[in-house]
């Protein structure tokens, strides 16, 4: 017990000058480190909401396109009802705009205001018009996309007040975009097609649904090798293999795979089933591959963590009542492991769906004007197609990178969300 000589003693020491500096110091200390602790916090949240916000500020113009309304004559002159593919339609758009413009007669100005819809519109309508035979002799009224110098007209990212010789649409040209919009024929409605159109070298008509379907086939031919194949691996590892100089090798090996940079794997499978296996080249089935081993080195550490933090006595409980040990890891220690497992399974597929240079190595960039329709299709992903997208000389792309980048994103949110709602479902306290 102190006595009270001792604690006057005590206090007096506390109370001297140099103590009272000593507790000021400490005290600046803890602010010093307080402050940079939320000042490295909101640096980092300030670049990740700039970071939104120009992708938001690209992005947002892609997901609306302009388009413009009109009634098409379809005549019998143009199209032939016994065989309606065949038509003439491009003199089909062409009568539309003359009956807008009945001025209009000289091959050069007809030509330039063909320019203000999309160069596939005669397409759009031929398959309007196969679709229901019945408007031939008559008219019918299409929402055609605008090509994209006027799409980007419309959404003011073209100065009107530059010289004409510095603009790619003319002065006649802008002139009778803006009659379509004061006669209503002009509109910026939800883009549907960036999510339902496959890629298309008209900025205006291009989508992801190739690469959202060649994304889905990828990361499923990843998970279908890389769960099971990554589970076994740690079970093994963590719980048979004897402790010896070969599995500290294995062990070492692992965590060294998880840390190689995510392009040798796609050279390895350039390597191995590309030029050995012969399998075809931009095939989501070897996208899905590569990406398998470069998640399985993950995969297995973040398994055999959640091994670990399954309790012992769960184990010698299960031995105790007389399961055998394949029976007390089935239905003991993997079931209480699993929330763990698939949290980091979703953190590694999310990681994998990131990935763009081994997609790359393994030609999954090509030019795919239609999704896949099975696993060895050509195919692209979200993040190749983002790359292609981000190569394009054409102003209309530069928002489409950016959108593509957010629907991406996306995708990761509610991936990671997926593995919160898991976690927090599935985990048991004890």
């Amino acid at each position: 017990m102190t006595s009270p000589s001792d604690a006057a003693i005590s206090a007096g020491i506390w109370s001297t000058p140099e103590a009272q500096a000593s507790r000021r110091r400490r005290k600046r200390g803890d602010l010093v480190l307080q402050g940079l602790g939320i000042g490295a916090i909101s640096l980092a949240v300030g670049l990740l909401g700039l970071l939104l916000v120009s992708l938001g500020y690209l992005g947002y113009r892609a997901f609306v396109q302009t388009m413009v309304t009109l009634d098409f004559p379809v005549s019998t002159e143009r199209v032939d009802a016994a065989n309606p593919a065949a038509g003439n339609y491009r003199l089909v758009i062409r009568d539309a705009l003359v009956a807008q413009f009945p001025e209009v007669t000289s091959t050069g100005d007809l030509r330039d205001l063909n320019a203000i819809l999309t160069n596939n519109a005669q397409f759009m309508v031929r398959d309007a018009v196969i679709a229901d035979p019945s408007v031939i002799g008559g008219t019918i009224r299409l929402s055609l996309p605008a090509s994209d110098q006027f799409d980007q007209l419309n959404k003011n990212n073209v100065p009107r007040d530059v010289p004409e010789t510095q603009r790619r649409i003319s002065d006649q040209q802008i002139l009778w975009f803006d009659t379509l919009a004061e006669r209503g024929a002009v509109s910026t409605p939800f883009n549907w097609g960036l999510i339902f159109n496959a890629d298309s070298r008209f900025p205006e008509l291009a989508g992801l649904a190739g690469a959202i379907v060649g994304t889905f086939y990828a990361i499923l031919v990843c998970f279908l090798i890389s769960f099971p194949v990554g589970i076994a691996a740690a079970i093994y590892l963590e719980e048979f293999a004897p402790r010896n100089r070969f599995t500290d090798i294995v062990e070492v090996n692992i965590n060294n795979l998880a840390a190689v940079p995510s392009v040798v794997f796609g050279l390895l499978g350039l390597a191995v089933f590309l030029n050995f296996f012969g399998l075809p080249r931009s095939a989501p089935l070897v996208g899905g591959m590569v990406l398998a081993l470069m998640t399985l080195p993950t995969m297995i550490i973040v398994t055999r963590a959640a091994l670990k933090a399954v309790p012992p006595s769960i184990r010698e409980a299960a031995l105790g009542m007389g399961a055998s040990k394949h029976q007390m890891i089935l239905h003991h220690v993997l079931p209480l492991s699993m929330p763990g497992i698939l949290t980091g399974t979703i953190i590694g597929l999310a990681h994998a769906l990131g990935e763009t240079a081994p997609l790359l190595l393994i030609g999954m960039n090509a030019f795919i004007t239609s999704p896949p329709g099975g696993l060895l299709d050509a195919s692209t992903t979200l993040p190749t197609q983002i790359f292609i997208w981000a190569d394009s000389p054409e102003r209309g792309f530069l928002a489409r990178t950016a959108a593509g980048i957010l629907v991406l994103l996306a995708f990761l949110v509610v991936m990671n969300a997926l593995a919160i709602f898991l976690r927090q479902r599935l985990e048991r306290r004890w």
